[in-house]
């Protein structure tokens, strides 16, 4: 045994003599010249190493080479792929006898990477090795990938022959000032990441890890932390603690939870993400918000997270946009064929007018021609039509499927107000369906769906509503800009489209319902004093602003057909007036052309009185565009209507004059020939 000892002893000193004398037996040059003859053959690239160079194997491993360059692919646009002013490497001897890895210094200075891809797509980090080389044959496909054949399959991560990483301890590792420049000239697109440092802390692979650095992009510092409690257990599979950094001016985010690798990452923590300013974090990477207004401000978002491969979560989370407070639940699921989402978000007052570009203004009265009488509304549609025709593209609703609850304390859009509301959005194979189902809305409830159907070929889109107790005129006025209507209204709606476009869709609209409007007005007329005295009443405009026609009842039924509403049965109730209407709106042309048939009478009653009580009719043409409405006198339609029963148009009136028997439309009302020669203008 001592002899045995003896010789094994004697071998380890013939080892080390060898390790220590062979840098000095064997030139430098030759060390270079092999190694460098290696990297070429690998790549296909020429290496050049035109600095200081050294290399010696014992107490520790040492390599220093300066100024290593590798060259770029032929016609690339730097000169280099690959440059280093120096690199300096010392692993210790021994515990490599031990299966260990001890890195006591690896430092690189300057690096410079220069990727590129050119104007066919193929990158620069391909190589083809050097034929004889006895490497794998490389080829790249369409992509640019490399396709490898008849390579030797690798040994498995830890499979004996090879060197763990439990053993691997780090001593000083760095990286200073390196850089790294991207150029796609396929695409347009170049970046560089400059001033990278970083240095790596690992006393052991029990030992927490901590990785410290920075880098500049943009003309902006980012700053970047990662520690790992216990790398063993990371990569074994089990869960240790993990925190990340990265810091900013323009954005800060923080994560601390615990991690694993295997069988596939797993992850758990809470996240705090601070943006000071939405719209300065967008051009700061390169995609600047052209979006007019004070919107996209400051933005936090902070909860839990977890990751389980292909499956995320996001808990207990809190958001704030500007003004816009949030709470709720999200969660994300890729492993099927369409990822999968389903979330439930409730705010405070959510006001949108801050992030929607400025609002089209319609056509003038002057650019908007009045469609003839008669023509039903389908005259050539005006200059300025209000639609837009940009391209609607529904086709993105196919990427994913999700269910959404989102409940709003209040939503405020252009000018239109809604109080507390639900929403429920089911999307499922390109089909977006949103249900109101509840919705406080100008005084009233209402509740809606409306489904959008992106898997046609042409977008689609279908609402139903209904409406109880909203207040019509701020309702409209917010809505439209029509404030010709008061009254509480009650409709139900049910109508679908489809187009390319705002205005295809509205071109295509079709659909029915029914509205109902109680105790209310119509403003800009007076039906009554145009009975009276239909001259004055019709010649001033300034006196007709502030008049208006009351009513108890005002109701009718709707079709629409290719944008064309239709209405058939206008019936208004109102003391001493009963008015039938019948006509069209062209909501491609935002015009109206509509007649209406007021008839007054000698009732009092409004709701529930007779539409069929005798009067004398004096019907009332409304044309134009709807922001410009004119009403005039259908004088004709009037005359044939007295030419057809005189004595009945003379009753009526009689009926109406105090001391002709009648209830009296009041004093002034002259008498029945006074009144009919002022009816003609005479």
């Amino acid at each position: 045994m001592k002899k045995l000892l003896v010789i094994i002893g004697a071998l380890v000193a013939l080892v080390i003599v060898a390790l220590l004398i062979a840098p000095m037996v064997i030139p430098v040059d030759t060390y270079k010249k092999e190694l460098l003859a290696q990297v070429e053959k690998a790549t296909g690239r020429e290496a050049r190493i035109e600095g200081d160079f050294g290399i010696s194997l014992f107490p520790t491993v040492k390599f220093t080479a300066g100024k290593f360059s590798l060259a770029n692919v032929k016609g690339g646009k730097a000169a280099t792929m690959v440059s280093l002013e120096q690199l300096n490497v010392q692993v210790a001897v021994l515990p490599l006898l031990g299966g260990n890895v001890v890195i006591d210094s690896f430092v690189l200075d300057k690096p410079v990477i220069n990727l590129e891809v050119d104007r066919q797509g193929r990158p620069n980090w391909v190589f083809t090795p050097a034929s004889g080389a006895g490497a794998a044959k490389t080829s790249l496909n369409t992509k640019g990938v490399a396709n490898t054949k008849d390579a030797a399959p690798a040994k498995a991560e830890g499979a004996s022959g090879g060197l763990g990483l439990s053993g691997l301890q780090l001593g000083d590792v760095r990286l200073v000032d390196g850089r790294i420049a991207y150029s796609d000239a396929k695409g347009g697109v170049s970046q560089t990441v400059d001033a990278i440092n970083m240095s790596v802390s690992l006393p052991s692979m029990t030992s927490p890890m901590a990785a410290k650095g920075s880098l500049v992009w943009n003309k902006e510092k980012i700053d970047l932390v990662l520690g790992i409690d216990n790398p063993n257990a990371f990569l074994a599979g089990t869960q240790t603690g993990l925190n990340a950094a990265v810091a900013a001016s323009t954005i800060k985010f923080d994560f601390k939870g615990k991690a694993s690798s295997k069988p596939q990452m797993k992850a758990s923590g809470t996240i705090d993400l601070d943006v000071p300013s939405v719209r300065e974090l967008a051009a700061w990477v390169g995609q600047p918000m052209t979006a007019p207004g004070t919107g996209f401000g400051p933005l936090k978002i902070n909860g839990q997270v977890g990751v389980d491969g292909r499956k995320y979560s996001f808990t207990k989370a809190r958001l704030s946009l500007d003004a816009i407070q949030a709470t709720g639940e999200f969660r994300f699921d890729g492993s099927g064929k369409v990822p999968y989402i389903n979330a439930g978000l409730g705010t405070g007052m959510l006001d949108l007018n801050p992030y929607l570009p400025p609002e089209k203004k319609a056509g003038s009265a002057a650019s908007a021609p009045q469609a003839p009488a008669g023509t039903g509304g389908n005259a050539a549609p005006p200059a300025s039509q209000g639609w837009s025709t940009d391209p609607i593209d529904l086709t993105g609703l196919r990427a994913v499927n999700a269910d959404i609850a989102l409940n709003v304390a209040g939503l405020m859009m252009r000018k239109i107000k809604v109080g507390k509301s639900g929403v429920n959005v089911a999307l499922k194979g390109g089909r977006l369906t949103t249900k109101l189902t509840e919705m406080a809305l100008y005084g009233g409830n209402g509740t809606a769906t409306i489904t959008a159907d992106g898997a046609a070929a042409v977008p689609a889109v279908t609402a139903k509503l209904d409406l109880s107790g909203l207040q019509a005129n701020p309702a409209l006025k917010d809505a439209i800009d029509m404030d010709r209507i008061e009254g509480t209204l009650n409709a139900n709606m049910n109508v679908a489209m489809r187009g390319a476009s705002q205005r295809a869709m509205i071109s295509a609209l079709g659909g029915n319902g029914k509205i109902l409007f109680a105790d209310g007005a119509i403003r800009g007329i007076n039906i009554a004093a145009m009975v009276r005295n239909a001259a004055s009443a019709f010649l001033d405009s300034s006196a007709r602003e502030n008049q208006k026609t009351d009513f108890a009842e005002l109701s009718g039924t709707f079709n629409i057909v290719r944008g064309v509403l239709t209405n058939n049965d206008l019936a208004l109730l109102s003391p001493l007036l009963r008015v039938g209407g019948k006509g069209t709106v062209n909501l491609p042309n935002r015009t109206v052309n509509y007649r209406i048939e007021p008839k007054v009478v000698a009732s009092t009653q409004g709701q529930g009185g007779n539409t069929d009580t005798s009067g004398i009719k004096v019907p009332v043409l409304v044309s134009g565009p709807w922001d410009n409405l004119s009403y005039k006198p259908d004088l004709a339609g009037m005359i044939d209507g007295i030419a057809k029963d005189p004595k009945k148009a003379l009753e009526g009136l009689k009926n109406l004059i105090p001391g002709q028997g009648g209830s009296g439309g009041g004093s002034a009302l002259p008498k029945p020939e006074d009144a009919l020669k002022k009816l003609f203008g005479r």
